[in-house]
């Protein structure tokens, strides 16, 4: 079990870290400057963790065999300031969940081919490794402000839903924290059987 907490963690810390600081860039890089300004134009985790979003909820749900997932301290970022408008925010969006499903698909890959004996440490890492920025895709791609997926939802829906969407983007994480509290069995089980057709699909 210490074993699999350490590995949990290091994992975590990767998928967060890769996961925000691509948010970061890809907002630079459509012309706003504001994660920049903020310092989290980098790759140094400190900069991205929360505590709680970060490592005490993925190591607990890894704990009870629940499907691991999290979150970190969102990048600031000015919808206004970069290029295409409410798609280029879009773009920033999901610059971080796609980060985490494409070194899911890299590792399952590596898992697919038998570049790793089943049983062994390494397989388990890797395993692991898929599981977890699966569920972090999985979970940040769930169409609830703040999450990723909501600012895709934004460049599509009405003003009258925009309305209410930042209405509830306004609670910040709390929002989301909320929603996990009251609905964690159906969250819960949509995003384990959404790693499980990911997985089907990359592992087979």
């Amino acid at each position: 079990m210490a074993l699999g907490v350490t590995i949990v963690i290091i994992t975590v810390l990767l998928a967060v870290t890769l996961h925000e600081a691509m948010h970061a860039y890809a907002g630079f890089w459509l012309g706003d400057d504001t994660a920049q300004l903020h310092g989290r134009l980098t790759l140094n985790p400190i900069k991205h963790l929360d505590p709680f979003g970060s490592l005490i909820l993925p190591v607990f749900l890894f704990i009870f065999g629940l499907p691991v997932f999290g979150a970190a301290k969102p990048v600031p970022f000015n919808p206004n300031r970069v290029r295409y408008g409410d798609y280029g925010a879009a773009m920033v969006a999901l610059a971080g969940p796609l980060t985490n499903l494409l070194f899911a698909l890299a590792a399952g890959l590596t898992l697919r081919f038998g570049a790793l004996e089943l049983g062994t440490i390494g397989y388990e890492i890797f395993n692991l490794f898929v599981n977890v920025n699966l569920g972090f895709f999985v979970f940040n791609m769930i169409p609830f402000p703040p999450l990723d997926g909501s600012r895709l939802l934004y460049a599509l829906a009405p003003d009258g839903v925009r309305d209410v969407m930042r209405r509830i983007e306004s609670y910040g994480i709390v929002g989301v924290f909320i929603l996990i509290m009251f609905l964690s069995g159906p969250i819960g089980d949509f995003i384990g059987r959404a790693i499980m057709a990911l997985r089907s699909i990359i592992i087979g």
